[in-house]
């Protein structure tokens, strides 16, 4: 059927804006698409690294279970190349470390918690690794090493902690008048019900410190 005048008109209109416009609005078009299915990829990407991570952590702890450290060294290495940003590396690396010190390597043990140092994006898995790094470092006599690990800010759950190997580094390095601060101030820092503020308030005693009031 023919197009009566208006339509004619409409069609002409459209035409003359395609002929402007057409490219424009396709491009734009495809860049919205490809932004799309750019979004889409992704997202199926990260659920797929985080389940394939999640195998590989829970194949880890069958390892650590079973106390086979080499296991559990392959199985955090194969994490922590294949799947760095997640969460699942440095806890994969934290239990390494604690497999390596059980089987007497603390090469391994102190290589696995500078990982977590170096590499690891919460703030709270790097503030567990610099604490018992520093706890090796106290071991190996390397005192000052591990006053400046625990130097900087650490979030605040972690307070307690830091002073308490801060004052036992300071302790070894008979400076026990900054020991007693460093002990008093995870004395004031940890919570009423944490169990080792009676190990904190001995080893305050021990050197001279007074008995404190608990926390409040």
């Amino acid at each position: 059927m023919a197009y009566d005048h208006e339509e004619q008109e409409q069609m002409a209109s459209l035409r003359a804006w395609w002929n402007q416009y057409g490219n424009l609005a396709t491009w734009a078009l495809t860049i919205v698409l490809a932004g799309y299915a750019a979004w889409s990829g992704w997202n199926y990407y990260q659920r797929n690294q985080t389940t394939q991570a999640a195998q590989l952590y829970n194949a880890l702890q069958d390892a650590v279970t079973a106390k086979n450290n080499a296991l559990v060294q392959r199985a955090a290495t194969d994490m922590q190349d294949r799947f760095v940003r997640t969460s699942y590396a440095q806890m994969s690396a934290l239990f390494a470390a604690k497999s390596a010190m059980d089987a007497n390597d603390l090469k391994t043990a102190k290589a696995q918690l500078q990982w977590v140092i170096d590499h690891g994006v919460d703030a709270e898995y790097q503030a567990i690794a610099k604490i018992r790094l520093a706890g090796i470092l106290l071991d190996e006599k390397a005192y000052d090493d591990g006053l400046k690990l625990l130097a900087g800010e650490f979030p605040a759950q972690f307070a307690a902690d830091v002073a308490d190997r801060k004052g036992d580094l300071l302790v070894a390095q008979n400076k026990l008048d900054e020991a007693r601060s460093a002990y008093q101030l995870a004395l004031d820092k940890a919570e009423q019900k944490n169990p080792g503020r009676q190990l904190i308030q001995l080893k305050l005693d021990a050197i001279g410190g007074a008995t404190v009031k608990a926390a409040a």
